[in-house]
């Protein structure tokens, strides 16, 4: 019988599915195979790093295709490196792929930046609806790509709708899950072919881990990792075991903070140096009904845009104990400012295009007490007074 017929409870999953039984110690943690040599005679696995097939890489996996509930799943070496070659797996020169306009701004470099040079055609949507989707699909498309919530607008986009486009077309679908978490939604029972994540956010949780996954069918995880094995983006054993450890934590870490998030965007309406809160849970949010819908939760990340008369620079670095840095999902609360990180790539045109304003901030709320993170941003506020 399988982990899976036997582990039904998220935290039960998150604990004790993916773990490497030391069989020599008895120890109560998956011990670490540092191996970069392996006995192939007679062995049913090829077992090399670079094929992310080691105990450490091989078991990770099986957690997280747990968590999605997915057949199969790949562990890789970062988000981007996830994305990337699950895309590159399954498009080729003279294919077209239909790809959601608010997306990652690293995402979206890839694609203009690199897309072309292979000869893939793409096209961007003008809107989140479904009809925004269709009438971008070509007889070459191949694929259809989506990240909901958005980062770091978080824009919901109608997943089952979009998986049933995909497959009355014959196409293949991505989603980018990352921001929710398999904690709070699931695509491949709504029907997405293919799930991406940067594990470095929630899965690793701790602001130290690097690394991607991709949940699918065994079918699609065996062509991703045809190609992965070629490019060569793998895991370490040492960052497959530490992750495989922060997971365990998982679900007590995420709805912790997202239990803070709910709290901190009714704070934040009220706040009089800001103009706009963007939270799926807040009923104005304007995709708060396809939330309700798709999701168990509305997420840990708030983004909020400061009024005129705020430099985000002055507050952000005004801020005592939640840290401006790169990055979101770690325990610890940290707020950013998507024009000069994760969307700095993009044209000034096309950040206002996308509702990314220079005033925009992006909030990852943490597990500290919440009024200790309110009293932060209030002390941050006084500086403009």
């Amino acid at each position: 019988m399988s982990d899976k017929n036997i582990f039904k409870g998220v935290n039960t999953i998150c604990t004790h599915v993916g773990q490497v039984k030391d069989e020599q110690y008895g120890g109560s943690v998956s011990p670490i195979y540092p191996g970069t040599s392996y006995e192939y005679i007679d062995k049913e696995i090829d077992r090399y790093p670079r094929y992310s097939s080691t105990p450490n890489q091989e078991f990770l996996a099986k957690k997280i295709a747990a968590l999605e509930e997915t057949e199969d799943a790949i562990i890789l070496g970062s988000g981007m490196a996830a994305i990337s070659t699950s895309l590159l797996a399954f498009l080729s020169s003279g294919d077209h792929i239909v790809i959601q306009n608010d997306i990652y701004g690293g995402t979206r470099n890839l694609v203009e930046a690199q897309f072309k040079r292979y000869g893939i055609e793409y096209s961007f949507t003008d809107g989140l609806e479904t009809k925004s989707f269709e009438k971008e699909i070509k007889p070459n498309t191949k694929a259809i790509y989506i990240e909901t919530p958005s980062n770091p607008l978080l824009k919901l986009v109608d997943i089952k709708e979009i998986a049933d486009l995909s497959k009355s077309n014959g196409l293949i679908s991505f989603i980018d899950n990352t921001f929710a978490t398999p904690l709070i939604q699931k695509p491949h029972k709504l029907g997405i072919d293919i799930i991406l994540h940067s594990a470095t956010k929630y899965f690793g949780g701790h602001s130290d881990i690097c690394a991607g996954a991709v949940a699918s069918t065994s079918k699609h995880r065996e062509i991703i990792w045809n190609l992965s094995k070629n490019i060569g983006g793998s895991l370490s054993d040492y960052t497959a075991w530490l992750l495989e450890r922060s997971m365990k934590t998982l679900s007590v870490r995420f709805f912790a903070q997202q239990k803070n998030a709910v709290e901190l965007s009714k704070y934040l309406i009220d706040c009089k140096h800001i103009d706009k809160v963007f939270y799926p849970g807040l009923e104005d949010h304007i995709n708060h009904d396809i939330a309700k819908k798709q999701m168990d939760g509305f997420g840990a990340v708030i983004s909020f845009e400061l009024n005129k008369k705020m430099d985000p620079k002055t507050f952000l670095k005004s801020l005592k104990m939640i840290n401006p840095s790169m990055s979101f999902a770690g325990v610890e609360s940290t707020m950013l400012s998507p024009a000069e990180t994760s969307h700095y790539l993009l044209t000034p045109e096309d950040r206002i295009a996308q509702g990314i304003t220079d005033n925009l901030i992006r909030f990852s709320v943490g597990i500290e007490d919440v009024s200790d993170i309110q009293n932060d941003i209030e002390q941050a506020f006084n500086n403009f007074k």
